[in-house]
C-alpha cells in the first residue's frame, strides 16, 4: 500500500499541466495558455525504473491574490503539497523570478518537504537566458532547466524524483492492508470505522459532509495489520458547492488509488444510485478489491427472501463489479461488522492471487473444447498460451494468432471460467492479448 505522491505546483501558467501530460504519457490535463486554466488537480499513476510513484497536477498558486477561483486554486494546491512526498516547483524560464515565485517558495520551505526547482521553457540547455540564474536566489536548491514541450532533460528529473524516495519506496510489498470506505455522504463511513475500532477515532455527525479530509487508522484484526482510510462522502459534481467539498473528492479519489480494498458503503434505505455508481466505477477502474457493504439494514423490513432479491437489484446495478461480494450491515446495531473485514481480507489475498501456469493452460484447453473460440472470414482465434504474469489486480498474458479476432463476448466467457475455477471473488482480473511473434514485457 502506498505509493510515493509526487505534487507539481507553482504559479499559473508556467508549463505544469503540460510537463504533468507528458510525464504520464496521455493527455490528462487540459492545456491552454491561458492562466488558471487547470481548476482541479488531476492524480495519475507512473514508474521510473521500476519504481513506481503517483503525481499530482495542480492549479496555479497565486499566493496574494484575492481572486475567488484563484484562492481556490492555491488552496488546492496547499492540499496537493500536505499529500506529496516530493515537490515539483516549476517556475516560467521566459519571465524570469516573479515576486509570486518568491511567496510560493516561502511556502514550500515550510512544508519541510523534498522540493525539485523546475525551470521550464528553456528550449537550448547550451544557452541560458540571464534569468535563469535569478531563480538560485530562492533558495530551494539548484535549478533544473527543463522543456514540458521537449521533454528536455525528463531523466534527470525522473531521477531525482526517484532518488528522493524513502529507499524501497514504490518497490517493496508491504504487509499492511490498506482499507478505503468510499460512499456517498452520510452513509455511516465513519461510524463504520469507529465500530470497528472500538472508539471513537473519527467525527460522526448526523449531517452529510462531515468528513473533509481522508484520514487514516492503523489497526490490527486477528493479527493482520491494517490502515483503515476514512474518506470523506463523495457528491454528484452539480451538489459539490463549497470549495472545501472540492478537495474533499480529490482526496476520496487519492484514497481509491492508495488502497488495496474499497468498502462500498450503501444505504439501504436508498439503494443503489447513480452516485454510487459512479463510486464505484472510479474502484473498479483504479483496479482495487472492492466490497459492497449495504448498511443501515435494520431499518429495512424483511420478509422471505428479502436479501436475496436485494442483491439481485445491487448487482443489475453494478453489473461491472458483478465479481464484489455483498455484505448486509448494520453498524448502529454491530451487525456483521466482522464479516466486512473477513471479506476484506479475503478480497486482499484473491488481488494477491497466483495462479500456475501449468493450471492454466490445463483450463483455457478445457474452455476451448467447450465453446469454440470465434472465426472471422475464415480465420479462427488460437490461443497457444496462457501466463499470469501480475497480480493486485490479477492480470494475465494470453498469447494468440490474431488479436482482431479477440471478441468481447468470448473475453467475458474466459474471465467467468477463470472465475469458477479460480474465485478472484471481489477483485477485478485483466487481460492482454499477445500475437505470437510479441513478447511480454
Amino acid at each position: 500500500m502506498g505509493k510515493p505522491v509526487v505534487a507539481i505546483v507553482g504559479r499559473p501558467n508556467v508549463g505544469k499541466s503540460t510537463f504533468f501530460n507528458k510525464m504520464i504519457g496521455k493527455r490528462i490535463a487540459i492545456v491552454e495558455d491561458t492562466p488558471g486554466v487547470t481548476r482541479d488537480r488531476i492524480y495519475a499513476e507512473t514508474e521510473w525504473n521500476g519504481v513506481e510513484f503517483a503525481l499530482i497536477d495542480t492549479g496555479g498558486i497565486e499566493p496574494s491574490s484575492q481572486d475567488v477561483i484563484l484562492s481556490q486554486m492555491r488552496d488546492q494546491a496547499m492540499v496537493a503539497m500536505d499529500l506529496a512526498d516530493v515537490i515539483l516547483f516549476m517556475v516560467d524560464g521566459r519571465e524570469g523570478l516573479t515576486s509570486a515565485d518568491e511567496e510560493v517558495a516561502q511556502m514550500l520551505r515550510r512544508t519541510g518537504k523534498k522540493v525539485i526547482l523546475l525551470v521550464n521553457k528553456i528550449d537550448n540547455p547550451t544557452r541560458l537566458p540571464d534569468t535563469f540564474y535569478d531563480f538560485y536566489t530562492l533558495g530551494i536548491g539548484e535549478p533544473i532547466p527543463v522543456s514540458s514541450a521537449n521533454k528536455l532533460n525528463f531523466g534527470d528529473v525522473l531521477d531525482d524524483i526517484v532518488n528522493s524516495f524513502p529507499k524501497g519506496a514504490g518497490t517493496e510489498e508491504d504487509d499492511t492492508i490498506g482499507i478505503a470506505v468510499i460512499g456517498k455522504p452520510n452513509v455511516g463511513k465513519s461510524s463504520l470505522i469507529n465500530a470497528l475500532m472500538n472508539e471513537e477515532r473519527v467525527i460522526v455527525s448526523p449531517i452529510a459532509g462531515t468528513t473533509r479530509d481522508s484520514v487514516d487508522t492503523p489497526f490490527e484484526w486477528e493479527g493482520d495489520k491494517y490502515t483503515l482510510i476514512d474518506t470523506a462522502g463523495i457528491r454528484r459534481k452539480s451538489k459539490i458547492y463549497e470549495d472545501i467539498e472540492k478537495y474533499s473528492v480529490i482526496r476520496a479519489v487519492a484514497a481509491i488509488e492508495r488502497s488495496d480494498v474499497c468498502i462500498l458503503m450503501i444505504d439501504a434505505r436508498d439503494g443503489v444510485s447513480e452516485q454510487d455508481k459512479r463510486i464505484a466505477g472510479m474502484a473498479h477502474e483504479a483496479g482495487k478489491g472492492i466490497v459492497i457493504a449495504v448498511n443501515k439494514w435494520d431499518l429495512v423490513e424483511k420478509e422471505t427472501n428479502t436479501m436475496k432479491r436485494y442483491t439481485e437489484k445491487v448487482m443489475s446495478e453494478l453489473t461491472f463489479i458483478s465479481y464484489a461480494p455483498v455484505v448486509y450491515i448494520s453498524v448502529l446495531n454491530r451487525l456483521r461488522l466482522n464479516n466486512v473485514m473477513a471479506l476484506a481480507k479475503a478480497v486482499s489475498e484473491n488481488r494477491a492471487m497466483r495462479i500456475p501456469t501449468g493450471q492454466l493452460n490445463s483450463l483455457i484447453t478445457d474452455v476451448m473444447m467447450m465453446k469454440q473460440p470465434p472465426s472471422d472470414k475464415g480465420k479462427r482465434l488460437k490461443i497457444y498460451y496462457v501466463t499470469q504474469i501480475g497480480v493486485k489486480p490479477p492480470l494475465f498474458s494470453f498469447q494468440i494468432n490474431n488479436r482482431d479476432l479477440i471478441h468481447f463476448s468470448y473475453n467475458r466467457y474466459l474471465e467467468n471460467r477463470i472465475r469458477e475455477t479460480f474465485g478472484f471473488e471481489g477483485t477485478s482480473i485483466k487481460f492482454v492479448f499477445r500475437e505470437k511473434r510479441e513478447k511480454d514485457v
